[in-house]
């Protein structure tokens, strides 16, 4: 028996352990401390996820290794390893589960073949592909010359603490790759840029007039949001006429609106379609839809008026940049991607949370510049939170080179030609990997929404383009 035939004898055992890891559910909390002093840096969710999975490679017979509940990694040490490793990084934390979901999010179903459950495809069942591809070489005998070590991050959805953790306690891998992201494989990611736009309101308007008293929307920066709610107050008489305007509004448009009276108040909820950031395209951002509505009604507040006038006009439902000014491209990149993920009204201040990817061979200095002569004197400015500068790799480089024909030995499709995506991944964080699947062509894109899925079939697929890839790189 050959290590893709042992790789087929553990369809079972990797549904179950991939059921075990979805039960956990790891959306990053606040931190947590033990009765016994232990800490848990990213909540009991994601702390059970890792666990798990350290519990999984160790009864495997695997070298496991907890960084102070950081992250964590699985290695398949080489008898004369050294210090230098091969790296495979993956993620166990997962985006919040959000509205919508056929079944409970954290427990995995199968229907007709296909795993439903959040973490299925982003990150958890490429990361169980992965171990079980390195369990199939080691049970098999092979002996590698690489330590093959299967890294563990643990917020890779909200941020980099456990990265920087990890680099610091452990250093970065001698080359690798991480399968979050698309087949073949990606050897280009576009700079990523997360910010605010922010303006502050320096009048108050009178109690007893048309007021926005909060909006709020999305719940991550790299997510399209499905929902966006905006609570008013004002009288009777002009709760009515906002209730027919929303009315005749979902009428001219097909966008979903819901208004109710709360108390004294009136709430009005908008409702698109989540997606993930890198592909706004394939969702419908709810923050939009409400502030195209509220721009149709006058508040007392003109600052506030201001505001949604600056939304509609230069933001909108644009996907690129076009009308802040910033829209670029490239060849391998395609345009310059603009998403708001997150909304914050109150009487005091308006924060809109950007997304921004751009293309390779363009520079946040040149995106943040390009919308800074938009604004110009006005009352919205710019915060910058983050930057991740974009990366490239060439097409002919031995890696790839070897990745791509695992992938095309496994699929037979020798047509597609590696990618530059708009995702974020670890190759950005981590450094000296490639970012290789787990997401085929042609495939639905279910990360970051509800009924999140995987078919059986493609977990299969994977693990086999990755036993075939580790072998080729670590055990030839």
């Amino acid at each position: 028996m050959g290590y893709s035939e042992r790789l087929d004898s553990f369809r079972k055992d990797m549904i179950r352990t991939l059921g075990g890891s979805i039960s956990c559910p790891s959306v990053r909390g606040e931190a947590v401390k033990t009765a016994a002093g232990e800490v848990y840096p990213f909540g009991k969710g994601v702390q059970d996820a890792l666990e798990h999975m350290l519990k999984t490679g160790e009864e495997m017979g695997f070298e496991v290794f907890n960084d102070d509940n950081y992250a964590g990694y699985i290695q398949y040490s080489a008898p004369e390893g050294g210090d230098g490793y091969f790296g495979i990084v993956g993620h166990l934390d997962v985006m919040p589960e959000g509205s919508g979901w056929t079944n409970d999010p954290f427990t995995m179903t199968e229907r007709d073949g296909v795993l439903y459950g959040r973490g299925t495809s982003d990150d958890k069942g490429p990361v169980v592909a992965c171990l079980y591809a390195m369990k199939a070489i080691k049970d098999e005998g092979i002996v590698p010359h690489k330590n093959i070590r299967l890294v563990l991050g643990l917020d890779e959805e909200s941020g980099d603490l456990s990265s920087e953790h990890y680099l610091e306690s452990c250093g970065k891998p001698d080359f690798g790759f991480t399968p979050d992201g698309r087949f073949p494989l990606v050897n280009g990611e576009m700079g990523i840029m997360i910010f605010e736009l922010a303006q502050k309101f320096t009048t108050k308007p009178a109690k007893d007039s048309l007021r926005l008293t909060k909006l709020e929307g999305g719940t991550a920066p790299n997510a399209v949001p499905a929902n966006a709610r905006a609570v008013i107050s004002g009288s009777k008489e002009q709760y009515d006429l906002i209730i027919g305007r929303a009315g005749l509004y979902s009428e001219e448009t097909g966008h979903k609106l819901k208004t109710k009276k709360q108390g004294s108040a009136l709430v009005i909820e908008a409702e698109g379609v989540a997606a993930h950031g890198a592909r706004p395209e394939l969702g419908l951002n709810a923050v939009s839809i409400l502030m195209e509505f509220l721009g149709r009604i006058g508040f007392a507040n003109e600052e506030l008026n201001e505001f949604i006038a600056f939304y509609n006009e230069h933001i909108g439902f644009d996907l690129h940049g076009e009308r802040m000014g910033c829209y670029c491209e490239d060849e391998p990149s395609g345009p310059l991607i603009f998403n708001v993920g997150l909304a914050n009204i109150n009487e005091e201040i308006a924060t809109l949370t950007v997304n921004i990817r751009y293309p390779v061979s363009c520079t946040d200095e040149a995106v943040i510049g390009a919308m800074e002569e938009v604004l110009g004197s006005g009352r919205v400015g710019i915060v910058t939170r983050s930057v991740f500068e974009p990366i490239y790799v060439e097409p002919d480089d031995p890696q790839v080179i070897t990745m791509l024909e695992a992938y095309r030995k496994n699929t037979g499709d020798n047509e597609s030609e590696p990618l530059t995506t708009g995702g974020g991944t670890y190759a950005k964080l981590i450094g000296n990997i490639i970012c290789f699947g787990a997401l085929f062509p042609g495939e639905e894109n279910t990360m970051h929404q509800a009924d999140e899925k995987l078919s059986v079939e493609s977990l299969m697929k994977m693990a086999h383009i990755y036993a075939d890839a580790i072998f080729a790189l670590c055990c030839e």
